[in-house]
């Protein structure tokens, strides 16, 4: 079975550049321009991983996370931050937030596939 992820990604650049590595490595891939809209699609399609943006319109990435992870049904699927946030202190914030890794823009695809593999076999 195709293994479904999640971006959460307000810039349509960043998240063609996602959907295509991600698609052309076998992925089935949802998107969410922002937090609200995150939170429904997770609920409704329960993706095996999501690759969340921290700047984003409205609710940021950081209580988006927070909100998924109060959830005990969608606790468990993992998140993975994708941001250009790369001060001292953000990784840990988001880690506090509750996701489960970081990846810094620019990423290289290589390393961002690695990071998803290593979450989803």
């Amino acid at each position: 079975m195709t293994k479904r992820i999640l971006v959460v990604e307000d810039q349509e650049d960043n998240r063609r550049i996602l959907r295509d590595l991600l698609t052309n490595a076998g992925y089935e891939i949802l998107d969410a321009t922002n937090g609200p809209d995150a939170i429904i699609a997770v609920a409704a399609h329960r993706p095996d991983l999501i690759l969340m943006d921290i700047q984003l319109p409205g609710l940021d990435g950081y209580e988006t996370t927070r909100r998924l992870k109060a959830d005990p049904a969608l606790n468990p699927i993992p998140v993975i931050v994708i941001t250009s946030y790369a001060l001292g202190g953000d990784e840990a914030k988001a880690r506090a937030a509750g996701c489960d890794d970081y990846v810094t823009k620019p990423y290289s695809p290589r390393h961002v596939l690695t990071k998803v593999r290593e979450y989803l076999g």
